[in-house]
């Protein structure tokens, strides 16, 4: 077959496009989550506090001017900046603040850069109408195409990686001498291109994603407090790694270069290569300094494995003789090995971290995509096998065509598991999105019930009939379950037997017989509802209902 100079670019472009096409379209949620507030969430306490703390699963920072305490009277009662201390942010609040119920409203940046946010409540002394937080310019949530776009970047850093390394070594160390460089060399350079875009788009886009901003809104001051976090920190190692390199790897690629020059390339690897762990989970794990090292080793056996298939079927395959290939193929046959030796062991350390219990790697996304991953995996290796029985035979030199199909199907099958791995990036961790699910446990049966009056039936239910919020609904009916117009609803809710006050409910008519309430049942056991409808202004009755809430 005549050797066509664009189907490397071609096979380049194919690469990039799976690993771009496979991958999910959308970032998962936030990595770090709200595990405890102080005040609690929905509780009274008997005196004002003078600070709101926010407990974090992982080191967190504040994102300017959007975590917020406002006050029953609709004005802000923060004082200060907040101040992120590893994995709580503390709010300062004002001494003078009135009584009855606070909004605390907070946006803040995972160790990995994934914004959190959210809302949640405390009243003091007595529980008043939720206030409303007044608008101040911000965004509430994520801009779609920045949040499209992010992963889009990084995938595209995964492809230049892939396009640097392999193919880099391959002309460093096993490239013919009669062989022509530039057309391989162009791979490196565009390798070293699309990781210089997509850390420039990641940085960039950085900004406007922890501030839910449109892409519109990147600003010079938005980029500069990105460059003042650790992730960004690790962009910009990046960057500098990265000139620095591209200086190095011009002589090498032309065959020149001595010993040293390739040392000070190898060192500038390996650091370039720790930024990803760095700005990416292995950084906030458990044993951060094993899986920042394994996540690091599983890029770069990733990178020597792909990269170097991708030099096989685009050059050597097709331009190399039959007796440089029975010295190259061996050698080659080698290193593959040791980097998908390395892979497996890379992997399964991170998984083990990351997942931690078999229940996760069940029922969490990012415990799927391992298993998937997993599966790819093993269907590669089972095709590098046949490659690797090949070269150990002395026939794959004598068939190349051959070797060439079998190396594509690795190659293809390869950008499939390197798209599943990148969505990992993007995918809350195993670890992490089980303690959420324990946290909040199986939601318990809701309450249903029908109380009955001599003057009205009224069907409660109240959901899900656990600690924390509960949702209260009321429907009044007549004996033959025709709607019944109600002029006012009261409800109030006890603990059973323990003679503390009842908490009031309240109540928002929904319909001339509905109504909707909200209360926050601090702990389990029984407790007695009391509902007192009004009919007329003579008219009124009061029926209770005794809840087993878990």
């Amino acid at each position: 077959m005549r050797y066509r100079p664009r189907r490397a670019a071609a096979l380049a472009g194919v690469l990039c496009g799976l690993l771009i096409a496979l991958a999910p379209a959308v970032p998962a949620s936030a990595h770090a989550r709200l595990v405890r507030t102080t005040p609690a969430a929905g509780t009274v306490v008997g005196s004002r506090p003078p600070e709101v703390l926010l407990t974090f699963s992982e080191p967190v920072s504040a994102v300017a001017g959007r975590i917020k305490v406002v006050g029953p009277d609709g004005e802000r009662a923060d004082r200060g900046e907040p101040v992120p201390r590893g994995s709580v942010v503390v709010i300062p609040v004002g001494a003078g603040a009135p009584v009855g119920t606070y909004l605390v409203s907070y946006r803040v940046i995972s160790a990995d850069g994934h914004p959190i946010g959210g809302a949640f409540s405390y009243s003091v002394r007595e529980r008043t109408a939720i206030p409303i937080a007044r608008d101040e310019g911000s965004g509430s949530g994520t801009d779609p195409l920045v949040r499209g776009l992010i992963p889009v970047a990084k995938y595209l850093g995964y492809a230049g990686l892939v396009l640097i390394i392999g193919p880099a070594l391959v002309l460093i160390a096993l490239w013919p001498r009669r062989l022509p460089r530039r057309k391989p060399a162009r791979l490196v350079w565009l390798g070293v291109s699309l990781v210089g875009l997509s850390t420039v788009a990641g940085l960039l886009l950085q900004a406007p994603y922890t501030t839910g901003t449109p892409l519109t809104g990147i600003t010079a001051g938005g980029v500069r407090d990105v460059l003042g976090t650790s992730l960004g920190a690790m962009y910009l190692v990046r960057l500098a790694v990265l000139g620095a390199a591209a200086l190095l790897l011009r002589p090498l690629l032309a065959g020149r270069g001595g010993i040293a020059g390739r040392a000070l390339l190898a060192i500038l690897a390996v650091v370039g290569l720790a930024t990803w762990p760095l700005a990416g989970h292995p950084a906030v794990s458990p044993v951060p300094p094993v899986t920042v090292l394994a996540d690091a080793a599983h890029l770069a056996a990733m990178a020597v494995w792909l990269g170097g298939l991708v030099m096989l079927i685009g050059f050597l395959l097709r331009q190399a003789g039959q007796t440089e290939l029975l010295a190259i193929l061996p050698i080659w046959s080698r290193w593959a090995v040791a980097a998908v030796g390395t892979l497996v062991l890379a992997g399964t350390l991170n998984a083990v971290v990351e997942v931690q219990t078999p229940k996760a790697l069940l029922t969490t996304t990012y415990g799927w995509l391992i298993l998937a991953k997993v599966g790819l995996v093993a269907a590669v290796l089972g095709v590098a096998y046949w490659s690797r029985r090949m070269v150990q035979a002395g026939t794959a030199a004598d068939r190349p065509g051959r070797l060439r199909r079998l190396v594509g199907v690795e190659i293809a099958g390869t950008a499939v598991v390197v798209a599943v791995a990148a969505a990992l990036v993007q995918t809350t961790p195993g670890r992490t999105a089980s303690a959420a699910t324990d946290a909040e446990a199986v939601p318990a049966m809701p309450y249903t019930t029908m109380l009955t009056s001599n003057l009205v039936d009224l069907r409660v239910e109240i959901a899900p009939a656990r600690t924390g919020s509960n949702t209260v609904r009321l429907y009044a009916t007549t004996a033959d379950e025709g709607p019944k117009t109600v002029a006012e609803w009261k409800a109030s809710a006890a603990p059973d037997g323990t003679g503390l006050e009842p908490i009031g409910i309240p109540l928002l008519p929904i319909t001339d017989n509905q109504a909707l309430g909200d209360i926050v049942l601090p702990h389990a056991g029984t407790w007695v509802f009391r509902f007192t409808v009004r009919l007329t202004e003579i008219d009124q009755t009061t029926v209770t209902a005794a809840v087993k809430v878990t």
